[in-house]
């Protein structure tokens, strides 16, 4: 066989080298530059305010100094974190099988243990008063998505004292509504149909994405013919918790703004990743351009 002797290293060779190498540089230098700002994965997005969610009527009552006693338990329980992150009660991988993937007794939480204490049941859960009828259904969202919101209520005869099921809940929904990835002011709002009850019943929410497998859950207490003890929570009290929220807001497309802005839409020049692509494209350009020039001087 013969023999392979090393070529020697050139000044043509110790050019192409070095091309090869600012070529490379570039593009890692241009990656650099973009994966900061691409989107990650991240987690959560509203709660039900009219009729208040359970969760959101003891973050209103305020995280540290809960006024009502099953608020009290519930700090007591499983701590402020809960409250704090009030937007946050999904599922990532639910793809529409909620009965399948959420067992009996726990659907308020959406079988999540951080959530546990909002499976409760008990009859002093902050309640707002409904009638039967027309009823405007108000969900505030810190990062608005494309999909389904449905809405159900409990059968006549529910027992609030006992853990609720799938079958306590009426198979008609009383409302349905197409969500999109931008909303009014930081709501969804849209109107329903509530059938005749008496009692305590509770207000029960699905909402599936269909750009994701992500659902979110939430559950209110209503009374027909009682009278109002829920409040939600003010702008002024979503803003003051915000910091304590380990919830993000970034990177789930749409007009996503922390609680306390508004959602109203950005200009798409206002995304970081607008420049980023700018500059990535630059450093390519002039990478190239000098590996060019240079290639030109030594030709002449």
């Amino acid at each position: 066989m013969p023999s392979h002797t090393p070529l020697p290293h050139t000044p043509r060779r110790r050019a192409s080298r070095a091309r090869t190498a600012a070529l490379a540089g570039a593009a890692a230098l241009s990656a650099a530059v973009l994966v900061p700002l691409l989107p990650t994965a991240a987690s959560a997005h509203g709660a039900v305010f009219n009729p208040v969610s359970r969760v959101a009527a003891c973050y209103a009552e305020g995280p540290e100094t809960p006024r009502s006693q099953v608020c009290k338990d519930l700090v007591n329980d499983s701590g402020t974190q809960p409250l704090y992150d009030w937007n946050e009660v999904n599922l990532a991988n639910a793809d529409g099988r909620h009965q399948e993937v959420i067992p009996d007794g726990k659907l308020c939480s959406a079988g999540r243990d951080k959530y546990r204490a909002l499976d409760w049941a008990r009859t002093d859960w902050p309640s707002t008063a409904v009638a039967a009828g027309s009823f405007d259904f108000r969900i505030r969202v810190t990062a608005p998505h494309s999909g389904t919101m449905t809405m159900y209520i409990t059968k006549q005869g529910f027992d609030p004292t006992q853990p609720l099921k799938w079958s306590d809940l009426d198979a008609t929904p009383v409302a349905t509504y197409a969500t999109t990835r931008t909303s009014t002011d930081g709501y969804y709002a849209f109107t329903g149909n509530l059938p005749a009850r008496t009692g305590r019943h509770i207000v029960y929410q699905v909402w599936q994405r269909n750009d994701s497998p992500e659902a979110f859950y939430s559950c209110s207490d209503v009374t027909f013919g009682g009278a109002t003890s829920a409040t939600a929570p003010t702008e002024a009290k979503l803003a003051a918790g915000a910091d304590r929220s380990t919830v993000s807001h970034a990177g789930h497309g749409g007009d996503e703004q922390p609680p306390a802005l508004s959602a109203d839409t950005t200009a798409a020049a206002d995304s970081p990743l607008v420049p980023a692509l700018a500059a990535a494209g630059a450093l390519t350009v002039f990478a190239t351009g000098s590996l060019l020039l240079g290639r030109r001087r030594r030709t002449a």
